[in-house]
């Protein structure tokens, strides 16, 4: 198959602008799963860029999982290609909107993880449970963030539900999870009355959860979401155009930016 390109002219960097075109070629079905991409070479005179560029752009690619390098041979488009991966691009949404988004997209996996932590915790999954909420309370109270400590604070409630799927899908979104998390606690960290709310919404998670009330942790979990969401609805004027904006900014960026 034959495949040529113009020469890329926009202002965004130039590795982006040839990453997103190759990768638009692909997801378009225009190179298919085991295609060939044109040599080094050949896109560099198609797009009029440097080799610099064109290997940037190839990486990136590589990262996304699109495409692959055989030693010798040149640059595949990946057999997996045609399964694209999970994008969460959130260029068009307002940094606000898009902490609202993971927030929700959080209350879907971890209501639903605290249900089925209720149903199958064993003593191990307890202790490791308490000591992850432990090691939040503790670094609340030294005044730190306490981002990571929230985010293995829910994943040791992941890991108590026994599925490996949940785990996995888990711990692939914790880059964009922990962004969400990042902002949700640096706002909750600006009042009292939301640090206060957001540490008795925890501990009645891990109360339904250590009474075997699955539909209880359910409900729990679910509240907390939805309180998190409320608590950047109700931030006071001051937060998104100091922290609260520059924290947002990784989950409004393209994702090939």
């Amino acid at each position: 198959m034959t495949t040529s390109f113009s020469p890329v002219v926009t202002a965004d960097r130039l590795s982006v602008q040839v990453a997103q075109r190759l990768a638009n070629e692909i997801r378009e079905g225009r190179l298919a799963p085991g295609d060939k991409l044109p040599t080094e070479a050949q896109l560099v005179a198609q797009f009029q860029v440097s080799r610099t560029v064109v290997r940037e752009a190839l990486s990136r690619l590589k990262s996304l999982g699109l495409v692959s390098s055989r030693q010798g041979s040149g640059v595949y488009v990946d057999p997996s290609a045609a399964f694209e991966p999970l994008n969460f691009d959130a260029r068009y949404a307002a940094s606000r909107e898009a902490v609202i988004h993971i927030v929700e997209v959080r209350r879907a996996l971890e209501a639903e993880c605290a249900q089925l932590a209720a149903e199958k915790r064993s003593a191990a999954d307890m202790r490791a449970i308490h000591k992850a909420l432990k090691a939040l309370d503790v670094a609340v109270e030294k005044g730190e963030d306490g981002v990571e400590e929230d985010v293995q604070f829910h994943r040791a409630i992941a890991k108590a539900a026994g599925n490996p799927f949940l785990i996995s899908t888990l711990d692939y979104l914790a880059q964009f999870l922990r962004g969400g998390t990042r902002v949700t606690r640096a706002n909750e960290a600006r009042r009292l009355d939301f640090a206060n709310a957001v540490r008795q919404e925890h501990h009645a998670i891990v109360q339904a959860i250590e009474a075997g009330d699955g539909k209880g942790a359910h409900r729990a979990a679910t509240l907390h979401m939805r309180h998190a969401s409320k608590r950047i609805q109700q931030a006071d004027s001051s937060f998104w155009p100091q922290e609260g904006g520059a924290l947002a900014q990784p989950l409004v960026k393209p994702a090939l930016g």
